[in-house]
């Protein structure tokens, strides 16, 4: 399932509890952490842990009645976001209305991706068995090419909504080496890899990536997002 279902799985919750909400605020809060937590299980691939979820503001029921939620934030322990496995996914959700069409004012999306999934990356699109490291604020690449040893640079970015990793400072065998002499083209390969973070919802993009100490942690921002509910088979029911 794609990073639209973080959303959704969020928010679904919202959109169905002023139809079944006749206890007390608290109740009714409690009631849509607890259906929208179920409902990231449902709409995401691998979920790891238990999703948390947080309804913000009080009263609540008034939001609901008025026809916009403030805030929803949702941790997710790890996921897997078009095939890229995922971890520390956090979501924060503002101005949610709950009825058709459902949008939210401003959502962000966070999350990890992990060295070992960048690793995965590498190798489909270069052919390449690296190890990647952190070091301070840089990735570090190493592995072999005809049995000599290979290091190199990462530098992560995000243009026009793009996730890109380019390669630098390489040596080879100990020697600084320009990569477009590398053997078998491989310094074409190391230019400008895409790293595919796909299944966002419209109106949102990818806008930051930075390095940390597991991985990159990229960001993704919108406004005015236009959501989709599962279908009524399809969402929580209690």
């Amino acid at each position: 399932m794609s990073a639209r279902g973080v959303v959704v799985g969020l928010l679904v919750g919202v959109v169905v509890v002023g139809a079944g909400a006749v206890g007390a605020d608290r109740w009714a809060a409690h009631e849509t952490q607890q259906r929208a937590a179920d409902a990231i299980v449902e709409n995401l691939d691998d979920v790891v842990g238990t999703p948390t979820v947080d309804v913000g503001g009080f009263p609540f029921l008034t939001q609901v009645w008025a026809g916009s939620v403030d805030h929803v934030t949702g941790e997710v322990e790890g996921v897997s976001l078009g095939g890229i496995d995922a971890t520390d996914v956090h979501v924060d959700a503002r101005d949610i209305t709950t009825s058709e069409p459902y949008t939210a004012g401003t959502a962000t999306i966070e999350a990890t991706i992990p060295t070992a999934s960048l690793e995965k990356i590498v190798d489909d699109r270069t052919g390449l068995d690296v190890t990647l490291t952190i070091d301070g604020d840089q990735v570090v690449a190493s592995g072999k090419v005809l049995g000599v040893t290979l290091s190199a640079g990462v530098t992560p970015a995000v243009s026009d909504g793009m996730l890109q990793v380019s390669v630098h400072d390489v040596s080879l065998g100990g020697l600084s080496v320009d990569p477009s002499k590398l053997p078998g083209g491989l310094g074409d390969k190391l230019r400008d890899i895409t790293v595919p973070v796909e299944g966002l919802p419209d109106g949102i993009v990818l806008t930051d990536a930075t390095v940390v100490s597991d991985g990159l942690r990229v960001e993704a921002d919108g406004a005015g997002v236009v959501l989709q509910a599962p279908a009524a088979s399809d969402a929580p029911t209690g």
